[in-house]
């Protein structure tokens, strides 16, 4: 058992002094990063093809669309929901989620946007920390950056539509958000498990769906007390209204949340995650293939021998590296539409 827990250690982001238990190791991983070994090439291939389609139109939609006040929160929404996917929360069985974000990127920036924004997390993730596997990182894409930001949107409006103008309807539809993102996408997970021939879809769609329904119900609190705590400070955000001096507080406010959650991550749940809890409990956890290379692999800043703060170190560098790009994005992209 222990043999086997360390061969598929590199999909897992805590380090092992976190997770070691009377059943041996468990390490938490990031909820749907699908380790290389899980797909089969012809699906891999494929979800890269439609994740490239849907990142380019999306590329080509916000260069229209984008508004001034986007370019900031593209940045800081990047790196803060890049540090709170470190912060793992115990749900039933023995099992941890944590916030995936598309919701709470979507609800405040808008779909097209939110796409890029979550692009940018799950690249910097793949590429840099060996989180999700590269040949899969085209799946994990789709899956995360669209699936779970277009549920987000179609759910969000339809609840906001059918219910009155209030507090409470913003938040429901907040919350039913962000449920169904993390639940459609790990659907689109266990499609593309059974499409490769991983694991049969009577057993792999169940069981992702009923371990992320829970998961879900996680996602949704931390997004209701996400929008709940910018009701008080910055509605403005919320209703796509800037005020003076609005974008150096977002980076302000924004770096804050980032560093402080990244500080946190060592306190994360050490169970596994949905995706790691299913293929432990179906059998194909020993198909996981190893990085091609590895830079910052289980997000443990190499050289620092203290491993709470190699974490936190990771985390903070991660987050960085992520605002970085999301910024750079937006930038360039008001850039050529003012060109």
């Amino acid at each position: 058992m222990l043999l086997h827990d360390l061969r598929s250690a590199w999909i897992c982001h805590r380090p092992l002094w976190m997770g070691f238990g009377l059943t041996g190791i468990w390490l938490a991983t990031t909820a749907m990063h699908i380790p290389d070994g899980f797909l089969s090439l012809v699906v891999a291939l494929i979800f890269w093809m439609l994740a490239i389609l849907a990142i380019g139109y999306a590329l080509s939609r916000v260069r229209g669309e984008l508004k001034e006040r986007q370019v900031p929160l593209m940045g800081v929404l990047a790196a803060v929901i890049f540090a709170g996917q470190m912060l793992n929360f115990t749900v039933a069985g023995g099992t941890s989620g944590h916030l995936l974000g598309a919701a709470l990127a979507t609800i405040l920036i808008g779909p097209w946007p939110a796409v890029l924004v979550m692009t940018c997390v799950v690249s910097v993730q793949a590429l840099v920390f060996q989180d999700g596997g590269l040949l899969a990182l085209g799946a994990n894409l789709f899956n995360m950056a669209v699936v779970g930001v277009f549920v987000a949107w179609g759910v969000y409006r339809l609840i906001r539509k059918i219910t009155p103008d209030a507090r409470w309807s913003r938040l429901l539809a907040g919350f039913l958000a962000a449920w169904a993102s993390i639940e459609i996408a790990s659907l689109a997970a266990a499609i593309q498990l059974a499409l490769s021939g991983t694991s049969p879809a009577n057993v792999a769609i169940p069981a992702m769906a009923g371990i992320h329904a829970i998961i879900g119900l996680g996602e949704g609190l931390i997004t209701v007390g996400a929008l709940t705590f910018l009701m008080a400070v910055r509605p403005g955000l919320l209703d796509g209204q800037s005020a003076p001096g609005e974008s150096r507080l977002v980076w302000i406010g924004g770096l804050v949340a980032a560093v402080l959650l990244a500080v946190l991550s060592p306190l994360a749940s050490a169970h596994p995650d949905g995706l790691e809890w299913v293929a432990e409990q179906t059998g194909f956890l020993d198909t996981a293939q190893g990085p091609a290379y590895e830079i910052i692999p289980d997000y443990v800043l190499p050289g620092i021998s203290n491993a709470a703060a190699a974490t936190i170190l990771a985390g903070v560098l991660g987050a960085g590296i992520v605002l970085t790009a999301a910024w750079l994005v937006s930038r360039i992209r008001k850039r050529s539409a003012s060109g």
